[in-house]
């Protein structure tokens, strides 16, 4: 509140004086009580001053719609759209969701605080409400091959800036639990803030001992189960529904189940497609799904505003239709399927917002030259068995999950050597950073890719080049695209280049409108079905988290196989 105009927004809410703008006769979702009333929302300055009969200057009718607060994303990566900040705000702001806590995860690992600043920089004068987090773990792990290091001290400017609320998602839960230096250097300059966790399968006591750390929340939980066990230690649970990781149905129907407390749960996207978010929605999806499920609208609904903003104690300013708050709300014509009329950010109309051009910065053109690869070629990636009968370590997808399984089998060769075939792919990725040379490479299976070859410089979370294929030659095609055009996805066929889609900054984002890259990827993920990958996976998202080494149970990094449950490379 500031509180220089308080006396005027006084006289508004005690109809003295006519508030500036007023939204008549909506059905208002007051989360605090639980109950839809009849009221009017007067507002002034993009702050609702009263909710009641109110007269303003201006005067909108929405008899019949019902009114909800705007929706937050609880935890995603900006970069994982593809597409530049302001491209993805313009589909997930219409779909309802007005606050975004941001994780630039990502764009760190490429360029370090350059890839932060870009993010900071691309969101500052938008209609939105974006938070950033610190990074906490960049490299993911120490071992990690990828473009930058921070450290408690590369953070500690960013500590003044009113729109970072604390760490990002704490991963490396072994340096957290061993007590590792610059662990507890990060964890201890944040714990007024807010510290989000990554714990996708500790034990019992490691939960505890993480939660003991001042871990916050986590997005990680895969099952009801796991999820009731973070709670219990404390954390808020953020429900994953995103492209590739889809946990809400598993989680949703074991609260439905056990007529479970939803006071402790958030939902968050963490990585989603912009051409997904079109098609279906953003937070919105989440609620509608919920509700499919069996949960009650208005849990729904609390889990996707209130809830999460008192999980980042913002809960006096967003994530309620009452005085003092942000005037962001969603119009809506059908409460239970969240039918979206309009929505409002500050009570604005979005639609109008997003028709005046918004000015950024400049994208700095180093951030446009990050793939630096010379002299690969196929030699360099063959695997050599001891004999034919030798059973290897395989990666084995699960669908829907981007959790890996590992499986020891006897793998297709060739004079012990490697063939691999549709069953068996080739997965290799590939140092693309500094020029290493470094090169791992590993067996998937459940991809199901033929006659050709998929790569991606958005490979988790150190964004190495990673490529999956049934022949040498086409993945070597790909690797070299990708270098060529600084980053993107590729498509490789019979020896020839189908189609790319480049991702100049960083290797991760294009500059391009999101029109043109959801036309483009639409195009590519159709020609992916035409060879044989598995239907039930997105090809370009679950390739991307195959050489993440924090994720259970076995990824392929630069240095070669590693065995997350074991905590070594294979």
């Amino acid at each position: 509140m500031n509180y220089k105009n308080y006396l005027k927004y006084s006289k508004i809410a005690r109809k003295l004086e006519k508030a500036d703008k007023v939204f008549k006769n909506g059905f208002v979702l007051n989360v605090f009580t639980e109950e839809i009333v009849k009221a009017d929302i007067a507002i002034s300055d993009g702050i609702i001053v009263g909710i009641g009969e109110y007269s303003g200057k201006e005067e909108i009718d929405i008899t019949g719609k019902y009114v909800v607060p705007g929706f937050v994303d609880s935890h995603l990566h900006l970069e994982s759209t593809m597409v530049r900040p302001i491209e993805f705000l313009k589909a997930a702001v219409k779909a309802g969701t007005t606050t975004f806590i941001v994780d630039p995860h990502e764009v760190a690992n490429v360029s370090g605080t350059d890839g932060i600043d870009y993010i900071i920089d691309q969101t500052e004068n938008v209609p939105a409400n974006v938070f950033v987090m610190i990074p906490s773990c960049v490299p993911a792990v120490s071992f990690e091959d990828n473009g930058a290091t921070l450290l408690a001290e590369t953070m500690e400017r960013y500590l003044s800036n009113p729109r970072v609320l604390g760490l990002a998602e704490v991963m490396d839960t072994n340096a957290v639990l061993n007590g590792e230096k610059n662990m507890m250097e990060k964890l201890e300059m944040f714990k007024e803030m807010n510290i989000d966790g990554h714990s996708p399968a500790l034990t019992d006591e490691e939960l505890a001992a993480y939660a003991l750390a001042g871990i916050k929340n986590d997005h990680e939980a895969c099952t009801y189960e796991y999820a009731k066990k973070q709670i219990e230690n404390g954390l808020y649970v953020l429900i994953r529904e995103g492209s590739a990781a889809r946990n809400l149905e598993a989680i949703v129907s074991g609260i439905v189940a056990n007529k479970a407390s939803t006071e402790r749960y958030c939902f968050c996207t963490d990585d989603k497609h912009v051409e997904e978010i079109h098609r279906e929605g953003h937070i919105c999806y989440n609620i509608r799904k919920a509700i499919s499920i069996g949960l009650e609208p208005i849990k729904a609904y609390k889990m996707a505003t209130i809830q999460a903003a008192q999980a980042i104690k913002k809960d006096r300013e967003i994530g309620a239709i009452a005085p003092g708050f942000k005037a962001d709300f969603v119009v809506l014509n059908d409460f239970e399927k969240v039918e979206i009329e309009n929505v409002y950010f500050e009570g604005q109309d979005v639609n109008e917002i997003f028709k005046k051009e918004i000015e950024f910065p400049k994208c700095p053109e180093h951030l446009k030259k990050t793939v630096h690869v010379k002299d690969f070629d196929a030699k360099k990636i063959e695997i050599e068995l001891e004999d034919e009968n030798t059973e290897f370590p395989v990666i084995e997808i699960i669908e829907g999950q981007i959790v890996t399984k590992k499986v020891c089998e006897r793998i297709p060769a060739r004079e012990n050597k490697f063939v691999p075939n549709q069953e068996y792919n080739k997965l290799v990725v590939v140092e693309r950073h500094k020029n290493t040379g470094k090169i791992g490479v590993g067996v998937l299976k459940g991809f199901g890719i033929k006659n050709g070859a998929i790569a991606s410089t958005v490979a988790h979370d150190s964004h190495n080049i990673v490529v999956v294929g049934d022949n040498d030659r086409d993945i070597e095609i790909a690797v070299k695209e990708l270098a060529e055009k600084q980053g993107g996805y590729t498509i490789v066929e019979n020896g020839k280049v189908v189609d790319t889609l480049p991702l100049v900054i960083m290797g991760l984002i294009s500059d391009e409108p999101s029109e043109k890259v959801n036309e483009k990827l639409e195009k590519m993920l159709e020609y992916s079905k035409k060879m044989g990958i598995n239907p039930n996976i997105d090809p370009f998202i679950n390739l991307s988290f195959l050489a993440l080494p924090v994720i259970p149970e076995i990824r392929v990094t630069a240095r070669g196989i590693f065995d997350v449950t074991l905590n070594k490379f294979l």
